[in-house]
């Protein structure tokens, strides 16, 4: 007997005989009653079908609310137009056109006045979400599940900001007329909001990650919490971007829309001389900074195992760090190895800049990694999320080894960091490019699986990029980028670097294949430029993720890298890879245009080059 169908003699089956009685033709008071039965049944019948019809609308109309179906056919009530047409231009229309039917006055907001009021109604719906998550009582004794959640809030927290400023920036009145008048500091460009927006969906990923391997009565709260967030946040990013995209053969890196910025001025930017060790136009305060040995700096404090500074600790330094300072905040960590608890320069430490004495003598390590009980994002040796950050000359590691899987050295989710001639050092997931815009130069990056992943904004420039030896059984990917939104405007580039191996690598690179990336989510997007690569590259040069999945949406690139591992003829043939013959498409992905013009990187005082040439 198949399951979930009835046999002949089961009582529930198709042949079960009828349950109203036969009639007796010789009984009139029989048939009189039997015909009162009858009429009685089909009523009732009636009823219940009318109440059923009605029970399942109702059902309908509360499912339409909240389902995340981009094809569901139900609505709440009829869009008006300027809904219908802006909600089209989403990955998610069903979704969009009901939230924002329950938004007050959208019903008669024009187009432009709903991309104000999507921003809006995203917030409100991650701010609930987060005084709801953060109102939540338990007793963790997994520390998982203790790591998951935490992440989150922090994670809602930081997207609550994000989109708090995208929402200031969208109404500024210098945003919608073009006027050059002096705006809030937190208002943005068009860059900014895009960036702003991509990283509230990254975090959104990234704290649904972390609850995956866990289970109880918190995840199953956090998850309804967090119902339908990634979605709008989607929907939001997708109704800002709409009015134009600069895709370049599928490549959507710059939003043609101005409302915010000065074309001339980017364009000034881009074609600046930037020939110099150090750009031209920074400031000579920056410049002087740059170019001074560590012993000529005036730290704002100095860290010191020896005792002979401000503090002894790291988390000392960092917690006497002003919250939302506007001016640059030095802290000078003398040569030494430290080892703290889960090092963290928090959102509302912004503008502060580390010093090392140099790679190798000032180490910040750690052991914290997934196989122990720790979600990835929480096992970073040290994590910076505040605007600003800087760090320079310092070994960031996880020492946890190979077999102990994800382990962090680095994570960075600070919108315009730089990190200068650093070690990064570990084996799986060491360099953790969260979010935001990122600059890398001058460092060394060492792992095996995955070693630089992340959904930021991300230019490596100069750096030597290292694959160590795994595990038994185990191929090197140097990345892992995570796009999941064919709107974010991330990507990791690397520019000018050299592609080797590790010494512990080297002897035996036959046995373990080493290759350029993999897809991490559907809309990966990795390129190479002008970069050496070393004959331990697999010819391949990428690798699959699993099977087929986002072989067709992602983007791949690499443009005139050369020596022994470049060789472009045995590459895979997916439809998201190619091989970048144009200048044009190639720039796209340097500093000066993959983040945001490169404008805010002069004040760091840190040297790059804008464009291809280095």
């Amino acid at each position: 007997m198949e399951y979930g169908k009835l046999g002949p003699s089961d009582p529930g089956g198709s042949s079960r005989r009828s349950t109203v009685p036969l009639t007796n033709p010789t009984s009139s008071s029989s048939s009189a009653s039997s015909k009162k039965k009858l009429i009685m049944l089909s009523l009732l019948a009636a009823v219940l079908i009318v109440a059923a019809a009605i029970s399942a609308a109702l059902v309908t109309v509360v499912r339409s609310r909240a389902t995340s179906n981009q094809n569901g056919p139900h609505l709440a009530h009829n869009p008006t137009q300027a809904i219908s047409r802006t909600c089209s231009k989403t990955r998610f229309p069903t979704l969009c056109i009901n939230s924002l039917l329950d938004f007050p006055g959208s019903t008669t907001a024009s187009e432009q006045d709903l991309i104000h009021i999507s921003f809006n109604m995203t917030l409100r719906h991650v701010s609930r979400a987060f005084y709801a998550s953060s109102g939540l009582s338990f007793a963790a004794t997994n520390p998982k599940v203790s790591a998951a959640y935490n992440d989150c809030l922090e994670l809602l927290e930081e997207s609550m900001e994000a989109l708090s400023r995208s929402l200031d920036s969208v109404l500024s009145p210098s945003a919608l007329s073009g006027s050059t008048e002096v705006r809030p500091a937190t208002v943005g460009s068009t860059e900014d909001v895009m960036t702003w927006l991509s990283t509230a969906l990254t975090n959104q990923d990234t704290c649904a990650e972390g609850l995956q391997d866990t289970s109880g009565s918190v995840k199953d709260q956090m998850i309804d919490n967090l119902k339908d967030l990634s979605e709008l946040v989607s929907n939001c990013l997708a109704i800002f971007s709409a009015s134009g995209s600069g895709d370049f053969s599928g490549v959507p890196i710059q939003n043609k829309r101005r409302l915010m910025e000065n074309k001339e001025e980017e364009e000034e930017n881009v074609n600046r001389d930037i020939s110099g060790k150090f750009p031209g136009w920074l400031n000579k305060r920056d410049r002087r900074l740059l170019s001074l040995p560590v012993s000529a700096i005036q730290a704002d404090i100095t860290v010191s195992k020896t005792g002979n500074g401000t503090v002894k600790t790291i988390a000392e330094a960092i917690k006497k760090a002003p919250e939302h300072s506007t001016r640059r905040f030095i802290i000078y960590v003398r040569a030494g190895r430290y080892e703290e608890n889960n090092l963290k320069v928090g959102r509302k430490k912004t503008n502060v800049m580390f010093i090392g004495d140099g790679k190798g003598k000032t180490v910040i390590t750690g052991k914290k990694n997934v196989i122990d009980g720790m979600t990835t994002f929480h096992s970073a040796s040290f994590a910076a999320s505040g605007a600003g950050f800087i760090a320079r000359d310092i070994t960031f590691e996880n020492y946890a080894g190979p077999a102990k899987h994800q382990a962090v050295a680095l994570r960075v989710g600070a919108d315009h960091a730089v990190v200068y001639r650093c070690n990064i050092v570990g084996y799986q997931d060491s360099c953790y490019v969260h979010s935001n815009r990122q600059f890398f130069r001058e460092c060394n990056i060492y792992g095996t699986v995955d070693f630089i992943f992340g959904n930021a904004a991300v230019v490596f420039q100069k750096c030597n990029i290292y694959a160590r030896k795994p595990m038994a059984q185990q191929k090197n990917t140097i990345t892992a980028q995570n796009r999941k939104d064919p709107n974010q405007n991330t990507g990791i580039s690397l520019h000018n670097c050299r592609i080797l191996p590790a010494p512990d690598l080297a002897p035996v690179k036959g046995s373990f294949p080493t290759y350029l990336g993999r897809p991490w989510k559907q809309y990966s997007r990795t390129v190479y430029l002008v970069s050496y690569m070393g004959d331990h590259i697999h010819p391949r040069g990428w690798l699959e993720w699993n099977g087929d999945f986002a072989l067709n949406t992602l983007y791949y690139g690499e443009y005139m890298n050369y020596g022994p591992g470049a060789a472009v003829g045995q590459r895979v043939q997916w439809p998201g890879y190619r091989v970048i013959k144009s200048t044009m498409e190639a720039n796209r992905f340097t500093v000066a245009q993959f983040i945001s013009g490169s404008a805010w990187l002069p004040s760091t005082g840190v040297a790059f080059a804008a464009g291809l040439s280095t």
